[in-house]
């Protein structure tokens, strides 16, 4: 029951600070997974907090690529048109 409850607490605290995901469904989530992991075999955490591990360096990687291409919101260089029908004005 205190893990649980712990689960809960901690999901709630994790939705806050993730993007799509209320409070209510992150405490939900948190219950779920508290008892997923009782559950789970050593091996088995083992790989999915190694894939976790990877599959988070990859989209930061790729996050860090795109905010290196793209330039900064306060920019005062035109936009390049990507077609020339987006070029028209209407």
């Amino acid at each position: 029951m205190i893990g649980k409850i712990i689960g809960a607490v901690v999901g709630d605290r994790v939705a806050k600070q993730t993007r799509g995901v209320g409070g209510p469904a992150g405490a939900a989530l948190g219950v779920v997974a508290a008892t997923a992991i009782r559950r789970l075999s050593l091996p088995a955490m083992v790989v999915l907090g190694a894939g976790g591990y990877f599959a988070k360096k990859h989209f930061d990687k790729r996050n860090a690529e795109n905010e290196a291409t793209t330039p900064p919101a306060t920019s005062t260089a035109p936009h390049k048109a990507k077609s020339a029908k987006s070029a028209k004005v209407a």
